[in-house]
This record gives C-alpha cells, structure tokens and sequence, in this order.
C-alpha cells in the first residue's frame, strides 16, 4: 500500500550538537606541508599513515593553549593545502578579539568563526502530479539522458538509504556530524528524492536524474523545531570529500553567511570542473551563501535570473514515505538534476558552460509552457541544444541554438 504524508516532513529529533558550543568554536587553519600524504578515492577524511599529522596537532595544542583556547578537532583539508583545527574558547568573553589575535599569530594561515547555516525550505503514482514531470516533461528528456553514472554529491542531512524510491541510488555515503549516527532525516531524503528517485518502479515519483550516483555526505542535522542546520567544519569536510571523490555535481540546499573556508573549498571545486548548485535564500539581498560565491549556479523558487519549481513538490520522506515539500532547496535539487542529465551528454563540460546550457523561456526560441509553478527554466531546450535532436514538442532543431545572457 502506497503510504504518502500530505504534509511538511516530519520534524526529526534534535541532534547532540548544540548550537552554543558552534558559537565558542574558531575555525584555525593551518599549512599543510608538500609532502603531506595526498590520498586516493577512497579517503574519507583521516590520514592513518600521515606521519607528520601528530606533530602538527602538537603544534596547534601549543597554539590553542596560547591563546586560551581548547582544541577540540581537526580535518586534513589538501584540496586547498590547510589542516583546519577546531578550537573553542572556555569562557564568557567575546570570541572575536581571540579570532583577530589568531589571524595575527605568523603560524596561522587564517582564522574565522564557526559559522551556521540552514536548510532552505519552504511506471511512478505521484509522477503525474510532480511539477517537473508537467513542465519539465521527464519522460521525454529520459529518452535522451538520465544522468547515468554522473555523481551527484548531496550535501545535506542524513538520507534513507532504504527508502523504495532511493534503494540502490548511493554510491557512496560518508557522515561528518560527529556524535550523531547517520540515519534518516526529512530534509536530505527530500533533496535526494528530487534529484535521483528510480523511476518504473511502480512506487513514489521519479527523479530528474534518475540514473545519476548519489554521494550520500551528510554535514547538517535537524535540530528540536525541525529545521535543517550545519556549520562551517561540517560543511568543509563534507566538500573537501567530495572533491576528492570526483563528484561532478555538488547540491548545497541550504543558506548562511559568506564564509573563507567553505569559499576556499568552492573555488577548489570549480577548478576541477564541478558543478556547484546552490539555493538562493530570499531573506537575504544577495541570495546568501553559497549561492552568492562567483561560480555558484544560483537557483531561486520565486525570483531571479535562474528559477526551478520549489512549491508543493512531491518527493521522498524517511520511513518508505512521500511527502509535498517547498523551498528554494526543493528548486535547487531540480537543477542538480538538470545538471547530471546535461553532465551525461556532454561530460566535459565545465560548470561555466553547464549554467549556459540552461535554457530559460526567455532565452529559448521555442517555450515548453514554463509558468510561475515551473519556473523559468526550459528543460526541453536545455536537452535539444546539446543533442540536436527534437525533444518534447520541439519543430525546429534551429531554433534551440541560442545563448543565454
């Protein structure tokens, strides 16, 4: 029996880290040295042969003691050439006179705060009621792509592996929340739905990408009211992961303040030719971060130059259920998966040449009916530019070549 939630998920039981212990932490990154031990694909984050790691974490004790503070973790980070120490101040006083005594200590490269951020929200029997399927027109564009083996990184929190819509879709999943388990959580398992839900299976709804390989990273949690947090440690290792693990898409659904790490990390991805999708936050006046950071495909569910469907999308819930959603991150995992069914037929695109690709109904020569549900962005010719060939309802193969501004 199809069980499906009409409703918001569910909240999640809050998660052991509390936001005031993030609010005492600075973030302190320091030189990685060039012979430090660069790892393969498999690696997650530690270094068990890294012989020099146990003379740097004595030299950041020595650090942390001089400036009154305790040191509490830290994460190899060789895609930008830092190890980053987590180190927290013990007592009441303010934290940012210690953060500008440490970016002037010559042993430091730079230091900043532990910063949070949030989620964004707001053959297949839900398939006919999925905006994308409508608008979008999957089971035409699935004729041409289904982001098979494209890797999408899903930066969010904790995914249900073993849900009947996502079953099998994980390449591989990490979780960088200490003191939390993995598990199933509203938020992630909503994006994940999104984006590569299997589709034929005669359950649920279809992904975009439904044949993409999802990287499972789970660097956000949920706290009491249900919301989404993360913050900038989580977040780092969880990108820092996914750069060495060859993802081609990273979605981020979440939104917070501009932050030289994860920035680092974000020019660090872009170098290697990924595609980084972040959702436009519409509190904030330029949209928040990440999806401010040049590079960034900024996606929206309301306004702005780049707009996905984001309200009342059906998608996966924990526990082998479904649930509507809405929120900029729901419209940012469309776009992920836009992105994996255009990665496929081009491979070597880079993320510039990615977010020309997107198609928006003002720039397409031929419209698909994008209305205010669907966004603006015109899947169809998205997918006819590349291949040359007539998708959907297309009569002029000549007509889909055409720029975007």
């Amino acid at each position: 029996m199809l069980a499906v939630l009409l409703a918001s998920p569910l909240p999640a039981p809050a998660d052991s880290q509390p936001e005031a212990a993030a609010s005492r932490q600075v973030l302190v990154m320091l030189r990685l040295p060039p012979q430090h031990y660069h790892p393969d694909a498999a690696y997650a984050g530690r270094y068990p042969n890294d012989s020099g790691r146990a003379a740097r974490r004595r030299s950041a004790q020595e650090l942390a003691q001089s400036h009154g503070l305790r040191l509490v973790d830290d994460w190899p980070m060789p895609v930008i050439g830092v190890d980053c120490f987590v180190m927290e101040q013990t007592g009441d006083a303010p934290l940012e006179p210690t953060v500008q005594a440490l970016a002037r200590d010559p042993r430091v490269m730079w230091a900043q705060t532990m910063q949070t951020f949030r989620g964004l929200d707001g053959g297949d029997p839900l398939y006919p009621v999925q905006p994308a399927a409508k608008y979008w027109h999957l089971n035409e564009l699935h004729k041409a792509s289904t982001g098979r083996n494209v890797r999408v990184a899903v930066i969010d929190s904790g995914i249900d592996g073993a849900h009947p819509d996502l079953a099998g879709q994980f390449q591989l999943r990490e979780n960088f929340v200490d003191g939390s388990p993995d598990g199933a959580e509203a938020h992630g398992t909503a994006v994940a739905g999104i984006i590569a839900a299997r589709a034929g299976n005669g359950v649920g709804i279809a992904g975009v990408a439904p044949d993409a390989r999802v990287l499972a990273l789970r660097a956000c949690w949920p706290d009491g009211a249900g919301a989404t947090r993360c913050n900038s440690f989580t977040l780092a290792k969880a990108i820092n992961f996914a750069i060495m693990n060859g993802a081609h898409i990273v979605n981020l659904s979440l939104t917070g303040p501009p932050d030289q790490l994860l920035g680092a990390l974000l020019d660090a991805a872009a170098a290697r030719g990924m595609a980084v999708v972040g959702a436009v936050d519409p509190g904030r006046p330029d949209g928040g971060f990440p999806a401010s950071w040049p590079g960034v495909i900024a996606v929206s569910a309301t306004a702005g130059p780049l707009r996905a469907p984001g309200a009342d999308i059906p998608t996966t819930a924990p526990g082998a259920r479904w649930s509507f959603v809405s929120g900029p991150s729901y419209a940012a995992a469309h776009v992920s998966g836009l992105a994996a069914l255009l990665t496929q037929l081009q491979p070597g695109a880079s993320p510039a040449q990615l977010r020309r690709d997107i198609l928006t109904a003002h720039t397409a020569a031929i419209s698909t009916g994008a209305s205010a549900q669907a966004g603006n962005i015109d899947a169809c010719a998205s997918i006819a530019r590349i291949t040359g060939a007539c998708v959907c309802s297309c009569t002029s193969i000549a007509a889909m070549k055409v720029s975007t501004p």
